[in-house]
Parts: C-alpha cells; structure tokens; sequence
C-alpha cells in the first residue's frame, strides 16, 4: 500500500478538506511546493493560487487564497484565508469578481485600497483557472 500525509485545509469559517493524500502542489509565495509524504518540517506563507491534491490517482484543485502551510512529516495543515473545491467555484461571480478588480486598479476611486483590490484580482484570478480545469475535464479536452 502506497505511503500517504493527512491533509487538513482549514479556513475562518469551516474545515474545507481532510484527508490521507499521496501528494500536494501549493503555491508558495516563492513558487508552487511539492510536498510528498515524510516531507521535512516547513512552516510558510502561501499565495493566492491554485492548490493541488492527488489520491489514488486522482488529482483535485482548490482555488486559495493566501494563508499558511504547515508540514510536518505525517501530515499537512493549510490555514487558508479562503478555500474553495472546484465544484463550489461560482463562474459568473469569479468573473465578475475579476471585472470589478480590473476596473477598480484601472480606474482608482479616492480612499481606495489598492492592495485589496490586487488582492482581489489575484482571488478571482486563481478561482477562474481552477473552475477552467473543471470545465475542460468535464468537456474531454
């Protein structure tokens, strides 16, 4: 029987996955980590991007949205800001999400937060590619 980590992905609001999974791609605020099971002791922060799980053979993307990534060598717990499961990812609003960032960074109203809106669009961003893949491996493509 093949090696596996236990996976915790946690928000705020509710425990968002937890499982014994062979693998997981995060994105690292330097760049996607792998982390395979007995992986070294790592504490980092985590970006807004796509989060990738494999088991069994299986791989499963969640759209994050910053937090932090805890490993130690029999398990993983990511404290995301947000997490989302491809199936839970809402098309029309995360484009419209990434409209209104759009818009906002190009057109700056007084008093507003530039670092919330790129934020934003970083959130809106990652949820988008993550429903896309969802789309295309339901299409066959």
């Amino acid at each position: 029987m093949p090696e596996t980590i236990k996976l915790d992905i946690v928000t705020a609001d509710r425990l968002v996955y937890s499982e014994d999974v062979d693998a997981i791609v995060a994105p690292g605020i330097e760049g996607e980590l792998g982390i395979l099971p007995h992986h070294t002791t790592l504490m980092t922060m985590l970006q807004a991007g796509e989060l990738r799980v494999r088991k069994a053979g299986e791989e499963t993307a969640m759209a994050i949205s910053g937090g932090f990534l805890e490993v130690r060598p029999d398990r993983v717990v990511v404290l995301a800001d947000s997490a989302e499961r491809e199936a839970e990812i809402d098309l029309a609003r995360a484009e419209e999400a990434k409209r209104r960032a759009q818009e906002r960074l190009r057109h700056p109203a007084p008093g507003i937060d530039m670092a919330r809106a790129e934020a934003a669009l970083h959130r809106s961003v990652a949820r988008l590619k993550v429903a896309e893949k969802r789309r295309r491996r339901r299409l066959g493509a």
